[in-house]
């Protein structure tokens, strides 16, 4: 049992100005946090408390399948190169020199730091599989830090790192983490869903976000009620048929469209539909230099996508068939790949195509939803001039063809037709298989079953500790119209918070203080509000805790009874004060 009248928590009857989104303004009122920076937060006694049960909560279900180790926060800078990842990592990364020169950086993940461990330490199949994980601070140089904890610079982590002889033990491993999360985060009180989802910078072959829908999340789900999920970075879908436009000749034949350039303005021109036309998209990858990409098709390459009218390109996805990392092309880099102006580019004449994505060149790539389809209208690399009767492997060939677009809310999903839903979610965790991008490049090595040196095979696996912390507190916030929220038993500071509305009366000051007390040796984990407070500031100061249970005691107690507030469900029930205990470790299924 603890006493308010003796414990830190700075309450705020109004949340600052600059606190964007619910779990920010809360999080501020409750005083589970102060801002020391952009994106810097100090967590105070409440914050810390839900922190360290998220903590508890992790550390037993990942005792279940891995060991725990403590790693350094600051790198040398010769880990990172041996990765490859010290300038891929731009600006995102903290560094730092010593008082001799020598580089380092703060730790934003420890692919690295875990690698050169294995190295040193792994010599034989028989010490494999391993999985080590840490719960530690992160730090990433944030550009533009918001939305509370959602978005910081400096983070707490918990991130495993697997080990495996060969890629039916990785499956294992990432199976393990899969099912590990899955018990976390029900126990952390969290309605998630686990989608497909990008590699992004980590690299590797499959992974898989864990993801809660709110509307203060930055990425966007297509989910449906097949049980499809997938990140947008990732999503597929069937697409309806469309009928193409009937052929005026059997070649392409340029059309003058004076003034008009984009896709609407042409359609209403030429009266036809978006499907009808090709959209033309224009980038540079880059390549890191010195790498084997650079050597081979150099530090800048020219990147065309073309797409359905009506489709938007997906940048992630693009970026994953061309290996670089994209931007829009200047207007000089487009006169010198289309000889024409933005406005009216398209596919006929496009010279220094590359036959295949891994090959020099002009790398062109059709989205799928082209594949099949006839008598399009696109640009005509002529200023105010576009084609009809474009087709596209009669006309043109590009280097290849792959899902490059946006999937559409309401299309059919690829398990049984069923629509899509897209919405806004906050990831949570991640789990990715790596492969050996990092046990290849930095020189892990172990001897197999037939004395033979193979290279072991990895998997990496994050959860971001404040995010399960927000990401309930969100959920909650929106199903109480974003001013009140409750935390689930297990992650809440405390469970239940016995409030004395006035402790000037003995009798029901020392019938809360028993309360408190026996409610404690249960095993209930209790707040005793014993301050000499008005009632309804203690209500409301109660209720901005976030903490799921109110008993209040005060003036029913001379009938023998106490109110007890369900926060969760939004129920109150009067209780007799011999029940309470067995009324509470029921709700909390103790």
């Amino acid at each position: 049992m603890q006493r308010w009248s003796k414990l830190f928590i700075p309450t705020l009857r109004e949340a600052p100005a600059d606190a964007e989104v619910a779990s920010h303004k809360l999080l501020l009122r409750a005083g589970y946090v102060r801002q020391l920076g952009a994106g810097i937060y100090s967590y105070l006694f409440l914050g810390n408390r839900s922190i360290n049960k998220i903590v508890a909560i992790i550390r037993e279900e990942m005792d279940a399948i891995g060991q725990e180790f403590l790693l350094p926060t600051i790198h040398p800078k010769e880990v990172w190169e041996q990765s490859g990842r010290w300038t891929g990592m731009g600006d995102n990364m903290f560094r730092l020199k010593d008082r001799k020169g020598a580089e380092l950086c703060l730790g934003m993940t420890h692919e690295e730091v875990m690698t050169s461990i294995a190295r040193n330490e792994l010599r034989s199949y028989k010490q494999l599989p391993q999985i080590w994980y840490q719960i530690q601070t992160k730090f990433r140089d944030e550009p533009r830090p918001k939305s509370g904890l959602l978005r910081v610079r400096q983070f707490i982590m918990k991130d495993a790192y697997s080990f495996d002889i060969d890629a039916a033990g990785l499956d294992a491993s990432y199976d393990a983490h899969d099912r590990v999360y899955r018990k976390i985060f029900n126990r952390c009180g969290l309605e998630f869903v686990a989608v497909e989802a990008d590699s992004g910078a980590m690299g590797g072959s499959q992974s898989q976000e864990f993801m809660v829908y709110t509307e203060a999340g930055e990425d966007l789900i297509a989910s449906s009620a097949s049980g499809y999920a997938a990140n947008l970075e990732k999503a597929t879908s069937i697409l309806s048929p469309v009928e193409d436009l009937e052929a005026t000749s059997d070649a392409p034949e340029e059309i003058h469209t004076p003034g008009f350039r984009t896709i609407d303005e042409v359609g209403a021109f030429l009266n036809t539909q978006p499907h009808h036309q090709m959209k033309t998209m224009a980038y540079m990858a880059a390549y890191t230099p010195g790498t084997k990409e650079a050597e081979k098709l150099g530090v800048l390459r020219p990147v065309v996508a073309f797409l359905r009218g009506d489709h938007t390109v997906n940048e992630a996805k693009l970026s994953a068939v061309t290996g670089g990392e994209l931007r829009p092309m200047t207007p000089e880099e487009i006169a010198d790949v289309f000889h024409a102006p933005a406005g009216y580019l398209g596919p006929i004449g496009l010279t220094g195509v590359a036959p295949h994505p891994k090959k020099p060149g002009v790398i062109v790539i059709l989205d799928k939803a082209l594949e099949g389809r006839k008598n399009l209208i696109a640009g005509a690399n002529k200023a105010e001039y576009h084609l009809r009767n474009v087709t596209p492997m009669r006309d043109f060939k590009p280097s290849l063809a792959a899902d490059i677009r946006n999937v559409i809310e309401g299309e059919a999903d690829p398990i049984d037709g069923s629509p899509l839903r897209l919405g806004k979610a906050v990831e949570i965790g991640h789990i990715f298989k790596l492969g050996y991008k990092y046990s290849e490049s930095m020189g892990a090595r172990v001897l197999d079953q037939n004395g033979k040196e193979v290279t072991p095979i990895m998997g990496s696996y994050g959860i971001g500790i404040e995010r399960i912390l927000t990401a309930a507190i969100e959920t909650s916030a929106a199903k109480n119209g974003g001013e009140a929220y409750a935390l689930p038993p297990t992650i809440a500071p405390f469970q239940v918070i016995v409030t004395v509305t006035n402790i000037k009366e003995p009798a029901l000051l020392e019938a809360g203080e028993k309360l408190a007390a026996d409610l404690t040796k249960a095993g209930v984990d209790v707040l005793l509000d014993d301050r000499d407070e008005r009632a309804g500031v203690k209500f409301k100061d109660a209720d901005l805790t976030g903490v799921p249970y109110r008993i209040a005691v005060g003036k029913k107690l001379s009938e023998g009874q106490v109110e007890l507030l369900d926060r969760l469900k939004n129920e109150t029930a009067d209780v007799a004060v011999p029940d309470v205990v067995h009324a509470l470790q029921t709700k909390l299924g103790v």
